[in-house]
């Protein structure tokens, strides 16, 4: 009935104005899930420019008109972020209206000025209310649908607020909440909470793409922007030139990009950032390319605690030969462990690739893990472990335990060794002088890894999300950086006695 609906109405404005409205196939999708049975709010997560707003404003005219819910006097509430994305929604909605036959249009009220509100007549009467995600309180309401217009982008607390008066009101008349976003730049954000933990009696529809892939990649530009394949919005070859043209930027105007237009959850602050995406993907190489293992090994040690990985980074400073490997205990199951952290299947997908293991049950016991590890080498030789030097017990019993005699290097997570092992891996990885194969294990540590700057300017590793897992970005910036100290180390010249 609601697609029916909306394919009565004339584009308001573009290319195609004064045009029927026609649906696309993941417009049609949303409307029939969001307006399902036993739905009470709908979330929907897509790229700028795939007519969001426009598909609220027309969800917003057929409620108000009854079309499918014959309640009488109706309210309908379209939130936004501020005024400005307000009167953008609203002149979607007057344009429906002007749109519409001419004694239809008869029973319209349309008011301007301080208060944006469109009102109806007629099969019991409606009222349409524009407002802004101010965080003033609209407690005494009973709205029978509720719009929320670009909700990532709505100031945290004062959105927070009005989003929980807008579903506090929606219980008196068994009113539903449609939710309508481009993604947020982390999990933490209130929408990415809707997407990722959606509670009973939601339908969640998100188009993102896999993580880590490069910026003009069509076919992912796509699956973030379904509407450039039906004539909606940016056409392919316009969503491709502006991914190049931020590749060619960088910096802060890729970062944008990929949150906006690729809807991935990237951080827009790129001073925090200890990587980029792109900045990392320039490092892997096809398998036939990747250097080999020649040389002694320097190995990164990231010894996880109770129920959290442990990594290993392999880095063999002479040819720049990269390799990582994380490890889970068994409790949680990978595709259990990967639901709670957000990040569905790919825990389970990097075991496929040969990326993950599973050891132990509740925790990783340190002795046998760092003794496969080390088997993992196959007899290479390896120059040095490094690692944290607060877990400086754990580490010595590991060693004793899986029969190790080599040489440990004691490096700290904080501002002073930290600082100077992440500037040692940055240099090395912009001067070409690290190359590893794909990764997903990888790209996700680095995609969750920033970086905490002091007034002077000295960097720390940390996480870009409470749940993100960074153990593998943290145990290869500690083999690299050891790598590159070696490797700038001046070769020291025998000593002649002479008699």
């Amino acid at each position: 009935m609601a697609i029916a609906f909306l394919e009565t109405l004339t584009v308001p404005e573009g290319p195609l104005a004064g045009q029927p409205l026609r649906l696309a196939e993941y417009q049609r999708q949303f409307v029939r899930g969001a307006l399902g049975p036993d739905v009470m709010v709908g979330v929907l997560s897509i790229g700028r420019g795939n007519a969001k707003t426009a598909l609220a404003a027309g969800l917003a005219l057929g409620s108000v008109m009854g079309v499918w819910d014959d309640q009488p006097k109706r309210e309908i509430l379209l939130a936004a972020r501020n005024r400005d994305q307000c009167r953008a929604a609203f002149q979607f909605v007057v344009g429906f209206v002007q749109g519409l036959p001419e004694d239809e249009q008869e029973l319209f009220t349309i008011r301007h000025g301080s208060r944006l509100e469109v009102e109806y007549q007629a099969n019991g009467g409606g009222l349409i209310r524009v407002i802004p995600a101010d965080g003033k309180s609209i407690l005494g309401g009973a709205p029978t649908l509720a719009i929320m217009d670009e909700r990532a982008a709505w100031e945290r607390e004062k959105g927070d607020t009005l989003e929980n008066a807008i579903l506090s009101g929606l219980g008196k008349r068994n009113g539903r909440a449609l939710i309508i976003s481009t993604s947020a730049a982390d999990d933490t954000n209130t929408f990415s909470r809707w997407l990722d933990e959606p509670p009973p009696g939601s339908y969640v529809q998100e188009h993102r793409p896999s993580p880590g892939l490069p910026a003009d990649d069509l076919e992912s530009l796509l699956i973030a922007n379904p509407g450039a394949s039906e004539g909606i919005g940016a056409t392919p070859e316009w969503l491709v030139a502006q991914a190049r043209r931020a590749i060619a930027r960088g910096g802060s105007a890729l970062s944008s990009f990929r949150n906006l237009n690729r809807n991935e959850r990237v951080s827009t602050e790129d001073r925090s950032v200890l990587i980029t995406v792109d900045e990392w993907l320039a490092a892997e190489v096809s398998p036939g390319d990747l250097p080999a293992r020649s040389g002694p090994c320097i190995l990164g040690v990231d010894l996880g605690g109770s129920r959290s990985m442990s990594a290993a980074a392999f880095f063999w400073p002479e040819t720049g030969r990269l390799e990582a490997l994380g490890t889970f205990p068994a409790k949680p199951g990978l595709a259990d462990r990967g639901a709670a952290d957000g990040v569905s299947g790919r825990y389970v997908e990097m075991q496929d690739r040969g990326e993950l293991s599973v050891l132990g049950e509740n925790t990783v016991p340190p002795g046998p893990w760092l003794a496969e590890i080390v088997r993992q080498l196959d007899g290479a030789d390896v120059a040095c472990i490094v690692g944290d030097r607060f877990r400086h017990a754990e580490f010595s019993e590991a060693m004793v335990a899986a029969g190790l005699r080599v040489p440990f290097v004691w490096r700290g997570f904080g501002w002073k060794d930290g600082s100077e092992d992440v500037e040692r891996f940055r240099r090395a990885l912009f001067d070409g002088e690290v190359k590893t194969v794909p990764s997903l294990l990888l790209r996700s540590a680095f995609a969750d890894a920033i970086t905490l700057v002091d007034p002077a300017g000295n960097s720390k590793l940390a996480k870009a999300r409470s749940l993100g897992r960074i153990d593998a970005a943290a145990a290869s910036i500690l083999a690299v950086a050891e790598g590159m100290r070696r490797k700038a180390a001046p070769t020291r010249k025998a000593r002649v006695a002479w008699l």
